[in-house]
């Protein structure tokens, strides 16, 4: 497993070199200096604010997603949450989500495939929110003309997007409706690999699945779509008022359109961080609606450094006051 991860890291590490390198290739260096020193940073305060209360409500999500375990409560369930996300802008491979559930399963006394199962639940509700945010902004924002590459892209993530959406949503049927044929299966795919490694995976399938159940109460769950509605409404207004730093006054569809592809362009497989695929992404997004480039990319670092620097630093704070040690986030990463 070590070895996987090494190689999805070195890979990952290629990958945003090679995004970086064609980023700044053409880029001004003086313009970009000028383009940084004339932000509004009263703007860039508030859209950090924005990601943390974005956080916060996933944290309250979270809550109601594990109702059915046990009543946990948010000085928990938040915490969890910021070091989760240090730990993907830190970690190869979106390892923070394991170091989030094996944080709090520690903390609540829980299992921690249950607690993963929930974040696989959690993530469900984004996709289908991401969806309802692609077809709002497939519904209301007119390209410009000469635009097809951005119209393209944005059509083809979207397609990747609703198959893979749909793929985790048969997955889970499958494992909670045919549960013993499903990890029949499961345990005949991975027979090619190691008797350890099937050993471990049943039971921790057996686990994840007894996890993977919603509240009955029609209150419970109307509140995990109005927490799932407002935390891509705080993920969507930083991106508005990061243009609004740099007097670029675009409509909430254009916001919304680069959304979308910084949604798609966490999904390549990159350095922790999404460390350039994430800033390509905005860098092309904004190049469609005529932002000159240097501006471009200044929108893009500051995006990318408002929800990467804050939340490592709240991370840290949180695994001091918890008393949380390196050493237990690697044994969460040794659990993989």
């Amino acid at each position: 497993m070590k070895a996987k991860v090494d190689l999805k890291f070195w890979l990952g590490i290629g990958t945003s070199f090679f995004f970086m390198a064609l980023l700044f290739r053409k880029i001004n260096f003086s313009q970009l200096s000028v383009a940084l020193r004339l932000v509004d940073y009263r703007y860039i305060v508030l859209a950090v604010a924005c990601n943390f209360l974005s956080y916060f409500l996933r944290a309250v999500r979270w809550r109601y997603l594990l109702i059915c375990e046990k009543p946990i409560p948010l000085s928990s369930l938040y915490p969890a949450t910021i070091i989760g996300y240090m730990a993907n802008n830190l970690l190869p491979a979106r390892l923070g989500e394991f170091v989030r559930a094996y944080i709090l399963a520690q903390r609540e006394g829980l299992q921690t495939p249950a607690v993963f199962a929930s974040l696989v639940i959690d993530r469900i509700f984004d996709g289908g929110t991401v969806l309802i945010l692609l077809l709002l902004t497939l519904m209301t924002l007119r390209l410009p003309p000469g635009m097809e590459e951005a119209a393209f892209a944005l059509r083809t993530g979207g397609i990747v997007t609703t198959l893979f959406y749909v793929g985790v949503l048969v997955v889970m049927f499958l494992l909670k409706r045919f549960t013993r044929q499903t990890i029949a299966a499961i345990g005949y795919l991975a027979r090619p690999f190691p008797q350890s490694f099937s050993e471990r995976l049943i039971p921790l399938l057996g686990s994840f699945i007894g996890g993977i159940r919603l509240s009955s109460r029609t209150s419970h769950r109307l509140a995990l779509v109005v927490t799932s509605l407002l935390i891509w409404l705080f993920a969507l207004i930083p991106v508005d008022l990061t243009l609004r730093a740099f007097d670029v006054h675009l409509p909430i569809a254009a916001s919304m359109f680069i959304l979308v592809l910084l949604v798609f362009a966490v999904m390549v497989p990159a350095s922790p961080g999404y460390i350039g695929t994430y800033h390509y992404a905005c860098f092309k997004g904004l190049s469609v609606f005529g932002i000159p480039e240097a501006t471009s990319v200044s929108i893009a670092l500051i995006i990318h450094g408002t929800s990467f620097f804050p939340v490592i630093i709240a991370g840290c704070y949180h695994l001091w006051r918890g008393k949380i040690s390196l050493t237990d986030i690697q044994r969460a990463n040794g659990k993989l």
